[in-house]
This record gives structure tokens, sequence and C-alpha cells, in this order.
């Protein structure tokens, strides 16, 4: 039953709120802490339908996070928080929809932990917001932001949100741990997002790789980490949560080989790939609608954005998980379920 008002019944402390619960990682969340004995109440959009088993007992509460009274009482009953939910779009690069999530609903969230009283709030952003580094000298926590340089909402507002919450611990201390995943594959990518890399591979669609790199990660390790973030982990830091950096080259040469596909042959030279960018951008402005890149994603593809994880796995118990693995579990559930 879903409600926007009030639960069906009154929760036991033991009750995590998650927000989000509709999302690639949400889902994985849920999961695991059902898996853990917990009670869940899954935060979802209006007129979503039910997710998960019925015998798992999911508490369904129907809230839009712009809506900020809409979560009056959501975390009523709840020990914890997980809030999961954001708005993760690339394209266009400048969204004012982002800002309204992943800003205003955070602000949103924090009242709702306050009012409630909650034990801890765990806040899931982005290893974006940290300054990266090369695979012999990785970006770390420590590092200041960069992603200023793209010009992506999307980054900046991650960013925003993280100051907000960390701004709560420091003036109200909120009891908060915030973790930051990198590049997240494996199953039970509905949409899909990240998965959306493999698909286009399979297909052959990608005819090159560029110039740059990440971290990847399978997503159940960043469940494990984020649910072990209740109960484990300093109030106020901040934890990357990530396995695995690989070039564009070798990650797509990665996934093909493991899809039984030709891998990307071509590399494209950071300038050829920024104008091919530049040019898309000035094609959107001209006709209204978003191309496959903007200016932005191809400058984002130039850099590597490498990161160290040694801090979740000494402090969370971060898994590492092999990415080939996240890869075939990612690519078998497409398979299922007819997405290829």
């Amino acid at each position: 039953m879903f409600s926007s008002q009030q639960s069906t019944a009154p929760a036991p402390k033991k009750t995590v709120l998650v927000t989000g619960a509709n999302g690639f990682l949400g889902h994985h969340l849920v999961a695991e802490l059902h898996g853990r004995g917990h009670a869940v109440r899954a935060l979802v959009r209006p007129g979503t339908p039910p997710l998960f088993p019925a015998d798992w007992n999911v508490d369904y509460w129907e809230a839009d996070l712009t809506q900020p009274a809409t979560l009056a009482g959501a975390a009523e009953g709840c020990g914890t928080i997980i809030h999961a939910a954001a708005l993760a779009s690339v394209n266009p690069a400048r969204n004012p929809a982002l800002w309204a999530v992943n800003v205003e609903g955070t602000r949103a969230v924090l009242a709702e932990a306050r009012r409630a009283a909650v034990g801890r709030l765990v806040y899931v952003g982005t290893a974006n917001v940290f300054g990266f580094g090369t695979r012999e000298n990785p970006g770390n926590e420590t590092r200041p932001y960069a992603g200023t340089r793209y010009g992506l909402d999307y980054m900046d507002s991650k960013r925003a949100a993280t100051d907000l919450v960390l701004d709560a611990v420091a003036r109200e201390q909120l009891p908060a741990v915030l973790v930051h995943p990198t590049f997240m594959l494996g199953p039970e990518d509905v949409k899909p997002t990240s998965g959306a890399l493999l698909l286009e591979i399979y297909r052959g669609n990608v005819p090159g790789y560029p110039s740059g790199g990440k971290n990847y990660v399978h997503v159940r390790d960043v469940a494990t980490a984020t649910v072990n973030a209740l109960s484990q982990g300093r109030v106020g830091e901040s934890y990357i949560l990530g396995n695995e950096n690989l070039s564009y080259r070798e990650a797509f040469g990665l996934i093909a080989g493991l899809l039984g596909v030709a891998a990307p042959r071509w590399p494209v030279p950071a300038g050829l790939a920024q104008l091919y960018g530049t040019f898309s951008s000035w094609q959107a402005r001209l006709t209204g609608r978003p191309g496959r890149l903007n200016a932005a994603m191809t400058a984002v593809a130039n850099d590597g954005h490498y990161f160290g994880v040694e801090k979740a796995r000494r402090e969370l118990g971060m898994p590492q998980t092999p990415i080939n693995q996240a890869i075939t579990e990612a690519f078998a559930w497409f398979e299922a379920q007819r997405y290829v």
C-alpha cells in the first residue's frame, strides 16, 4: 500500500528509510538491507508500482523531493536514512531540474532527518565531487573539487548537495556519513543507466575510445559499503566507493571481450573529441534537441577520472568484486530481461 501522508503502521526503530529506492543503486540497497534483516521504507515517486517481492514487506512512501511537504513524516519511526535519490543527467549540461532534485531535495531530506532525530543519515554522492588523479597518483577524499571546469550541472549540484550535508554536520551535529560511488556496473539496471555502455558496445555503436578513463565498481559492492555506513565509518567523513581504474581503451576492450564482440578500434584524439562535442552543443542550441554528446561530456571523457578507495576499504569494509564479474552479471541480466 502506498501513502503520501502516513505509513500504514508504526515502524520499529530498526526501519531504514531509503530514498531513490526505485533506482539502480536503490534496488540493491533495499535487497542488502532486507538480507540483513532490516525493515525498509522505500521512498519513491508518486505512481511508482511496487518494486520488491511482497514477502519483503517493504513499506512504500510516495513523495516528490521537489515538494518538501510530501516528505513530512516519511522518517517517522525510522532509526536511519539512506539518501540515494538523485537526478544524474549530463545531457544537456545545464538543467535546472538537477538543482531542484539534487540540492533542494537533499535539503528537504535533511529537514526530515532533523525532525525525526534519526541516529544516522548516509548520503550517497558521487566521486566526481573530489579532485581526480592519475593511475599512479589517484584522487581521494582530500582532493578539492575539480569539476567546475566542465560546466556540468550534475557535478556542480552534487558538490553543492555534499556541502549541504557537511554544513549540517558541522553546524547542527547531524550524524551523517557521506559515500561517493564511482561508475557502477551490475544487474538490475532497469532504465538502463551506466549499463547502457555495455549495450552500445555489444551493438557495435562505439567505434572508438576517448583518451581518458575512470574508476569502475560493482553496484552490489557499493550497496554493501553504503549499508555498512549505517553503523561503520566516522560522522562527517566522506568515503569514495570504487574499485578498478581503467582507461577507456582497457574498459571497452574488457567489455567487448566478455560480450564476445569486436572491441572499439580507433583512438579518438582529445582535440577531435572536443571539437565534436562543441559542434554537438551548438547543434543542440539551434535545434532545441540534445545530441548524443555535448562539449562537457567530451571534456570529461578526455580526462582520467581515477580514484583511490583505500579509506572505504579500511573503514567501511568495502568489497572489491572484480569488474569483469560486474560486466558479466550485468549483461546476463540484460539478456534475461530481453534487452538484447
